[in-house]
């Protein structure tokens, strides 16, 4: 089991980048129309350090960056489960093709490229992780984050983005709906402090067999349930049973 305060939290898809929007959809979900084009505006970036990031490094950068102070020094844990899918399948068919492989561009393909920007844009000296599972990627983040305040950190920074594949993945990858990314900053429980709006949550692993699998990505309807003020919910995937609990 682990408990956390959420402190806060920032969400990007294609037309949803605001808390607003988010909150429409979290009361009526939906698949929202993705056509690889539209890309976070990550302003706060020069346009150069822009031009060299792929488009899921910009969803990365767009929520994590609002939530880490300028003089912060914060562990961050990236979780994707299919990573840089399309730069990847950009590299296949250039080898397809005969093509030389840009050695920039298999280095940015690896998973931990986007954890590793994110330290050098940011200036960050502390710990980092890459966190690649199932369809419960998203927990297996959580888990990692909370493992950092449990080491000492004060606050942790955890991202979980996905990116919608190129259409020949489509047979191998159906649990992507739409480019996303959630970023969620940690904290540690204050039992003196007043609860953030956020909340306390809880979470702890049960076994299943069986159950049907949720409708959306973990880190969405963790972020549905959220904004509609659910206290309880259950995320299940294969024989594991993450159980979700607000806790004040």
């Amino acid at each position: 089991m682990i408990a956390f305060r959420l402190e806060g939290w920032r969400a990007w898809a294609p037309g949803l980048d605001s808390a607003a929007g988010w909150q429409a959809w979290a009361q009526a979900p939906d698949v929202v129309p993705d056509d690889a084009q539209a890309q976070p505006a990550c302003a706060f970036l020069p346009t150069l350090q822009r031009r060299r990031l792929s488009r899921l490094a910009r969803m990365t950068m767009e929520t994590a960056w609002p939530l880490c102070g300028d003089a912060e020094q914060l562990p961050f844990v990236f979780g994707s489960r299919h990573g840089e899918t399309p730069r990847t399948w950009q590299l296949l068919g250039e080898v397809a093709d005969g093509q030389p492989l840009s050695p920039t561009q298999f280095g940015l393909s690896v998973h931990n490229a986007i954890a590793g920007q994110w330290s050098i844009l940011r200036g960050q000296h502390g710990e980092s992780a890459a966190i690649a599972g199932e369809a419960d990627t998203f927990e297996h983040a959580l888990l990692e984050g909370a493992l950092q305040l449990a080491a000492g950190a004060p606050s942790a920074l955890v991202v979980v983005a996905e990116e919608r594949p190129p259409p020949a993945y489509a047979r191998w990858i159906a649990d992507v709906p739409f480019s996303y990314a959630v970023a969620l900053r940690l904290g540690k429980l204050d039992a003196d402090a007043t609860a953030p709006a956020d909340g306390d949550w809880q979470l702890r692993l049960g076994h299943g067999h069986d159950d049907a699998p949720c409708a959306w990505p973990h880190a969405l309807d963790f972020l549905r349930a959220l904004l509609t003020r659910e206290t309880s919910l259950q995320h299940t995937w294969k024989a594991r049973r993450w159980n979700w609990q607000r806790i004040r």
